[in-house]
């Protein structure tokens, strides 16, 4: 059985249709009076909202089922040292460009949400952050905020019930992208900086590779692996404390659904669309004792995809540990997280009280966000 494949906009009757139950997740996560029956909040307004994640730009409008995308690595230039600058030029032609391609109305207010590249960006960078902010907003006239983790949480899980419906079938998602992953329910979220990139890197990093070097983690001894299972438990140790007791996921991105579940089933013959813990268990066995060219040729799958196979099975056992689950569903959809942001009317009342966003950004980081954007100056 194939992993399940759906489209957010392909299932936009759906998504109207199951708008006001979706509406209450957003309202518990503190994100503002949501909009029901897709309308507006005024009649004749529409939203273009940007999904900023760690390697690109997803665009979408409340008023059209087109998207757009440009691909632009918001990690590397971070860790190199080259800082978040160095994506200024790519950000500001691709916030340009996008809504042209998708052919967006030009008179709707643009809003970008920035997840976890821009958190670490605020974490390490704070004031050369807020400068680029504010010149990508002079030039493309899009307000980026940086969203904090249980916002994206929720954004995470309002689109994946609108695209699962009654198929979601656990009381979580699971969602692993390059700089975070996020384990999201209706009412409950985890999120870290513990994407599928920056786990390998911090493996690297516990294998003693060099940073400005290529890194290959396996052969990987068992002592390795040890050490591997301890920091990630340190790292995960806030899951239980989030979620409640018996929180059970489904894993919906692609690092699961193309790259796992595919490369298991070649390597223990079984199709089923589930991950137990002893089934990972075996292939990290398995795989660990291997190359990461022996493991792609086991798995059918490219080496440079391989080469994140023993990794993510790593995280996602780690993670049944940390929930005390025994298994992992798997559905392949096309989660973004412009459900959430078109429907977060926080997020376009800051649109309207930019220069005042900008400046909570600076005095008060990730906060700035929650706070009450009508209580900026006139």
């Amino acid at each position: 059985m194939r992993p399940l494949r759906l489209s957010w906009w392909r299932l936009r009757a759906r998504r109207l249709a199951s708008r006001a139950a979706l509406c209450r997740v957003l309202q518990r996560a503190s994100l503002g009076v949501c909009l029901v029956g897709g309308g507006l909040a005024h009649a004749g307004d529409c939203r273009v909202a940007f999904d900023m994640g760690s390697s690109g730009i997803r665009a979408g409008a409340s008023n059209s089922a087109a998207t757009a995308r440009a691909d632009i690595d918001y990690l590397s230039p971070q860790w190199s040292g080259r800082g978040v600058r160095d994506t200024l030029v790519p950000t500001i032609a691709a916030l340009n460009a996008l809504p042209r391609q998708a052919a967006f109305a030009s008179e709707c207010a643009r809003v970008g949400g920035g997840f976890s590249a821009w958190r670490f960006a605020l974490a390490h960078e704070p004031v050369a952050l807020v400068s680029m902010l504010a010149e990508i907003h002079t030039a493309s006239g899009v307000a980026v905020l940086v969203i904090p983790p249980l916002q994206e949480g929720a954004y995470g899980y309002v689109a994946a019930r609108q695209l699962l419906g009654d198929r979601l079938q656990t009381s979580h998602v699971l969602d692993i992208g390059g700089g975070s992953l996020q384990i999201a329910g209706a009412s409950t979220s985890f999120v870290d900086t513990l994407g599928q990139k920056v786990w390998y890197r911090q493996l690297c990093e516990l294998a003693g590779a060099p940073a400005d070097e290529a890194c290959h983690l396996q052969p990987m001894l068992p002592a390795s692996l040890a050490l591997a299972r301890e920091a990630l438990a340190k790292r995960l140790a806030g899951v239980r404390a989030a979620l409640p007791e018996g929180a059970t996921m489904t894993a919906i991105s692609r690092p699961v659904t193309r790259g796992v579940l595919p490369a298991l089933t070649r390597l223990d013959g079984n199709p089923a669309p589930q991950l137990s813990q002893a089934r990972i268990r075996a292939a990290i066995d398995h795989l660990s004792a291997l190359s990461v060219e022996a493991s792609a040729a086991l798995a059918g799958i490219a080496p440079e995809h391989a080469a994140y196979l023993l990794s993510d099975l790593l995280l996602l056992d780690g993670l049944l540990q940390a929930t005390g689950g025994d298994a992992i569903q798997v559905a392949e959809i096309d989660l973004t997280n412009l459900p959430g942001l078109l429907a977060d009317d926080r997020a376009y009342a800051w649109e309207r009280h930019y220069a005042c966003y900008l400046a909570r950004l600076g005095e008060r980081g990730l906060a700035a966000y929650a706070s009450d954007p009508e209580t900026c100056a006139p």
